[in-house]
């Protein structure tokens, strides 16, 4: 067996050469609700760059869901090679909860292990009917939202610190930011499980007038129904940071530990960053995000580091039982 070393940009990924034509081998990507196109195009092109590299081809096998819901998929023995989730709270998870992969995953890939980033917008109908400007609006009399759950999706947690960020520069406390937020929850009219499912409710079923959605998410809502739906960029949103790690106990007992790699490099790589800004994410790549920026539009953007303390501090805080989330649905339902 001889070894190659792959350039990718910034990242220099030391993958092993399998002998050609070996037979495909099973790789599993389990990732969250809205990036089931982003992969669909990514493990196309990754694939043949791997088999002119090595002659093997791979069978790859996606699973999506929400980000919390997929983590404990993972926890309870779902045989994922690489994980593409949401958030880092729940790559944490599987860390402390499993001996799949080390507690400092987020070290082993540049940028804390986040090849490209997002941010929370809002989808409206054509015309902006309700005249939904910023996060002020969302809770005028008569708007109804639409959200995903918290406790199931991570994409809905951006939603909601998002929120809550806002809220707290413009009125200057946490107490009023978490009255806030718990107005927007009072006037969600339907929690789904995942982002994908709140964009079909608000897409397909035609429910609500606002959709709290990932940057990429409305972009791909405009694209597939055109004519129906406009983005409205806040004025202060979040930096979402979808992380990426290799669950390596899975992928070493699998032989894929060496293909998990290049994987998750060939993400940083020009192709990679290409790809990912192609399906509406925003790419690390400044040349790349350069050849965006009509897509892209400059925002006043918070780090969960700098606005909230991490993620550890936030999943504790805001959305473990008994946290600040559940407290809000509890006064909701009472009143």
């Amino acid at each position: 067996m001889r070894f190659s070393t792959l350039k990718l940009g910034v990242v220099a990924a030391l993958i092993s050469i399998t002998a050609v034509h070996a037979s495909a081998k099973d790789f599993l990507n389990v990732s969250y609700d809205p990036t089931r196109e982003l992969y669909e195009d990514f493990n196309k092109q990754f694939g043949q760059y791997w088999k002119s590299r090595t002659g093997q081809d791979i069978n790859f096998k996606q699973s999506h869901g929400g980000s919390g819901k997929q983590a404990r998929a993972v926890i309870d023995g779902l045989d994922a090679d690489v994980v593409t989730l949401a958030l880092a709270a729940d790559i944490d998870a599987i860390a402390d909860k499993t001996n799949l992969l080390p507690k400092d995953w987020q070290k082993k890939f540049p940028q804390n292990s986040t090849p490209y980033t997002s941010t929370i917008v809002f989808l409206v109908r054509k015309g902006n009917p309700k005249g939904i400007k910023d996060w002020g609006d969302l809770v005028k009399p008569g708007v109804d939202i639409i959200t995903p759950n918290p406790k199931t999706s991570g994409g809905a947690r951006w939603n909601y610190l998002g929120a809550w960020a806002w809220a707290k520069h413009k009125y200057g406390s946490d107490a009023k930011a978490q009255e806030f937020v718990r107005q927007i929850y009072k006037q969600t009219k339907v929690l789904d499980s995942g982002a994908r499912g709140a964009t079909t409710t608000f897409a397909e079923r035609g429910i609500g007038d606002v959709l709290l959605a990932w940057e990429n998410e409305a972009y791909l809502a405009v694209r597939e129904q055109p004519g129906k739906f406009e983005i409205i960029t806040p004025s202060l949103s979040i930096l979402a940071e979808p992380p990426v790690a290799i669950v390596e106990k899975n992928a070493q007992k699998d032989g894929n530990l060496n293909l998990a790699k290049g994987y998750l490099n060939f993400l940083y790589s020009p192709q990679g960053q290409e790809i990912a800004a192609k399906n509406y994410y925003r790419p690390r790549n400044a040349s790349v995000l350069k050849k965006y920026s009509t897509t892209f539009k400059p925002l006043k953007l918070v780090t969960i580091d700098k606005e909230f303390g991490g993620w550890t501090k936030v999943q504790k805080q805001h959305f473990d039982n008994g946290g600040i989330f559940d407290q809000i649905v509890k006064i909701n339902s009472a009143k």
